[in-house]
C-alpha cells in the first residue's frame, strides 16, 4: 500500500468509526443488554480508531520508528517479549505497586481514624500531610533507594509515601460528610463513638475513600516506575524503559508503556467495580444504573 493510500484509509476509517460512535451514543435500546453492549462498544471503537489512525499516519508520512513506531511494530515486539514483560510486570506491579498500595492506603485510613479522635492531631498532622504530599516523587525516590536498597522494598516505600496522604486527607474529609442532625440522632439513641462511626460516619465516607483508592491506583504505578529509574535490579518496568531507551529500542519502550497502561486501567477498573458494589446506595451509582 502506497503512502498516500495509508493516510486516506486511516482518515476514512476514522470518519466511519466516528459516525458509528455518534449513532451509538444516541441510541436507547429496549434491551438492557444491548444498552450495556453499546456503552462498552463506544470506548472500544474509539480506542481502535486511534490505533488505526496512528498506524496510517505513521506509515503514510514515513515517520522514523525511532521517533514513533507503528502500533503493529509495538504489538509484534510485545508478543515476542512476553517473558521479559511478565518479569517486569511481576517485579513492578505485583511486588512494588500492590504491596505499597495496600500498606499506604491502609496506614492512611488508620491514621485518619486516629486524627478524627484527636483534635490535636487534626490541627498538627494535617498541615504536615499537605506539605509532604506536595513533595516530588523524583526527589523522594533517590532517598528511598539509599535507605532501603535497590530492590523492590525501596519502591514500596515510594508508593507508600505517594498513596498515604491522599487516603488520609480524603478519609478525614469523608468522616465529616455526615450532617450534625444525623449525629445528634445517633447521640439521642445513646450510640457510642464506634457505633456511630460504623453505622453512620464510615458509610457516608465511602465515596471519599473510594475516590482516594482510585486516585492511588494510578499514583502507585507511576511512583513505582519512576522510582525504578534511580536504582533497581535488572528487571522492572522503569528499568526496562530507561535501559531500552538508551539502546534506542523504542518499540520495546512502547511495549512497556502499553503493559503499564493496561495494568493501570485494569486496576482502576477493579477499584471502580468495588466502589459500585459498596456504595450502591449513592446517587451517583444509582444514577449510573438507570
Amino acid at each position: 500500500m502506497t503512502q498516500p493510500l495509508w493516510i486516506i484509509s486511516a482518515v476514512a476509517f476514522w470518519i466511519a468509526a466516528w459516525s458509528l460512535n455518534e449513532w451509538l451514543v444516541r441510541q436507547k435500546f429496549q434491551s438492557d443488554a444491548l444498552n450495556r453492549t453499546a456503552r462498552l462498544a463506544v470506548p472500544i471503537l474509539f480506542g481502535v480508531t486511534l490505533l488505526v489512525l496512528w498506524e496510517g499516519l505513521v506509515r503514510g508520512f514515513a515517520v522514523p520508528s525511532i521517533l514513533l513506531p507503528a502500533p503493529s511494530a509495538i504489538g509484534a515486539r510485545l508478543f515476542s517479549s512476553l517473558p521479559i514483560l511478565w518479569a517486569d510486570f511481576r517485579q513492578t506491579f505485583l511486588k512494588s505497586v500492590l504491596t505499597g498500595y495496600i500498606a499506604g492506603c491502609g496506614l492512611g485510613f488508620i491514621v485518619a481514624i486516629l486524627i478524627d479522635r484527636s483534635p490535636f492531631l487534626q490541627k498538627g498532622l494535617l498541615p504536615i500531610g499537605n506539605f509532604i504530599s506536595a513533595l516530588p516523587v523524583i526527589g523522594v525516590a533517590p532517598i528511598m533507594v539509599m535507605w532501603f536498597g535497590f530492590d523492590w522494598p525501596s519502591k514500596v516505600a515510594v508508593v507508600i509515601i505517594m498513596t498515604f496522604f491522599p487516603m488520609l486527607l480524603n478519609t478525614v474529609q469523608g468522616l465529616e460528610a455526615s450532617s450534625h442532625m444525623e449525629r445528634d440522632l445517633m447521640h439521642t439513641y445513646a450510640a457510642s463513638w464506634w457505633k456511630t462511626l460504623l453505622k453512620l460516619r464510615l458509610p457516608a465516607a465511602w465515596p471519599f475513600i473510594f475516590n482516594a483508592l482510585k486516585i492511588n491506583s494510578t499514583l502507585a504505578l507511576i511512583g513505582a516506575i519512576v522510582a525504578e529509574f534511580f536504582g533497581t535490579p535488572i528487571v522492572g518496568m522503569g528499568f526496562r524503559i530507561s535501559a531500552e531507551m538508551g539502546r534506542s529500542n523504542v518499540d520495546m519502550v512502547w511495549a512497556e508503556i502499553a503493559v503499564a497502561a493496561l495494568a493501570g486501567s485494569g486496576f482502576y477498573g477493579l477499584v471502580a467495580l468495588a466502589e459500585r458494589a459498596v456504595t450502591f446506595w449513592h446517587p451517583s451509582v444509582r444514577g449510573g444504573r438507570t
